[in-house]
């Protein structure tokens, strides 16, 4: 198949690739009732069509399954950094994909040449100076006049893109940390009496487990018991500080199936203190059929306990009612299931339920209120919403939803 150099693709492959492609990119759909009936007319479609090629980073290509040669746009060689004089091959277009992803490519290309399919596929490039380039190709396999087996498709360039998501997770991820270690400087009070309790019991027993066994004669039986009290407390301490380091742990977040009432017993048992401390009667409702959902367990319990440190600190000044907070798991309409915190504290200001959520608003005395807006960016990674309102008394809830695990909640 003999090959362009220039932007423009012959008149039947070019109406055939516009049809192909079409619903990929709607904004070709206007110029689709253009009819190029003369020379002047073909040529400000050819620029046109090139232009949305340039801009767009998506060159058209066509190949016929029996050739090693492609017809292709100029934007083609743009993305693969050729020379457009060049004749086009499969050969030259190989030794420009990745190295981990030619054996995807030649998979391809063998697929393609062993029946009419449909081709969608992102490899990668990797440039003469070692730049690495994400692609994203699609084709569509007909059967031409002749009965061969002809492809009409499209590479996109979404390097651009593709660097834009991944410096977004990387400034996510940043803000998140901040959440954790903002949110463990609050609980230092809590998860240092919650760490002092089991370290005391342990140098207790341990003491004792000696005494008994330097008596005359030694007293086996309570150097047992004491032993195994001191090793109940070993655990204790060794599940709270593997909590810990979770919660401030750098490590890549990745999506697990996890049962929402774990977290937030692991949550409360990270709070117990400060909760006892300021007097809270704490209420748990947690639905004992609640399906599991998908997520990254360190920021889900994350936003528990911002949650419940915003409640902590709502009713940190009541006095003259008891400090009630409810703590529940339901499920809702839609293949979600919802998380509530209803406090007793002193709420909020009614129009300022959107504010809330807002990085720099705060109705603290002291600080920034930058626990909700984490939180809110955290839900939303999950697919989720996270909104507040006042209850009919005093106080105010605040509430999470997100989509079931479609895996492991199939059956419910």
């Amino acid at each position: 198949m003999a090959n362009s150099t220039k932007t423009a693709m012959p008149s039947d492959a070019l109406a055939r690739f516009l049809l192909a492609l079409m619903q990929h990119f709607p904004q070709l759909a206007a110029i689709a009732t253009l009819q190029a009936e003369n020379d002047e007319a073909r040529r400000r479609f050819e620029a046109f069509l090139a232009a949305v090629q340039r801009v767009s980073g998506t060159g058209s290509f066509s190949w016929r399954a029996s050739a090693v040669e492609i017809t292709a746009s100029e934007e083609v060689y743009r993305i693969f950094d050729l020379d457009p004089a060049m004749p086009l091959t499969l050969e030259l277009l190989a030794a420009r994909i990745h190295p981990d992803d030619r054996r995807m490519f030649h998979e391809e290309i063998e697929r393609a040449r062993a029946g009419v399919v449909d081709m969608d596929f992102e490899p990668r490039l990797r440039g003469p100076d070692g730049s690495v380039k994400h692609l994203h190709v699609m084709a569509h396999g007909i059967r031409n006049d002749a009965g061969q087996t002809e492809y009409l498709g499209a590479v996109h360039d979404g390097t651009d893109r593709r660097r834009s998501q991944e410096s977004l997770g990387q400034s996510q991820a940043a803000l998140t940390r901040v959440g954790s270690l903002t949110t463990l400087g609050i609980l230092v009070p809590s998860i240092s009496s919650e760490l002092t309790q089991p370290l005391t019991g342990i140098m207790t027993n341990v003491s004792t487990c000696l005494r008994m066994l330097g008596a005359d004669p030694p007293g086996l039986d309570g150097a047992r018991a004491a032993a195994r009290r001191a090793l109940r407390d070993v655990d204790r301490a060794r599940d709270l500080i593997t909590r810990l380091r979770k919660l401030g742990s750098r490590k890549e977040a990745t999506f697990d199936s996890l049962d929402l009432n774990d977290a937030i017993r692991e949550a409360i048992a990270l709070t117990s203190s400060e909760l006892q401390k300021h007097r809270v009667v704490l209420n748990t409702e947690l639905d004992g059929e609640l399906p599991r959902v998908r997520g990254v367990q360190v920021q889900l319990q994350q936003v528990l306990l911002n949650l419940l440190v915003n409640a902590l600190e709502a009713m940190s000044d009541v006095e003259d009612r008891p400090k009630h907070l409810l703590i529940k798991t339901e499920r809702q309409e839609g293949a979600r299931v919802c998380v509530i915190v209803r406090d007793a504290g002193r709420g909020f200001h009614p129009g300022d339920a959107e504010r809330l959520f807002e990085a720099s608003y705060t109705t603290k005395t002291h600080g920034v209120g930058i626990g909700l807006f984490i939180s809110r960016t955290i839900v939303e990674l999950h697919q989720g919403c996270l909104w507040a309102a006042l209850n009919e008394g005093h106080g105010a809830t605040f509430s999470f939803s997100i989509p079931h695990d479609p895996v492991q909640s199939s059956d419910g």
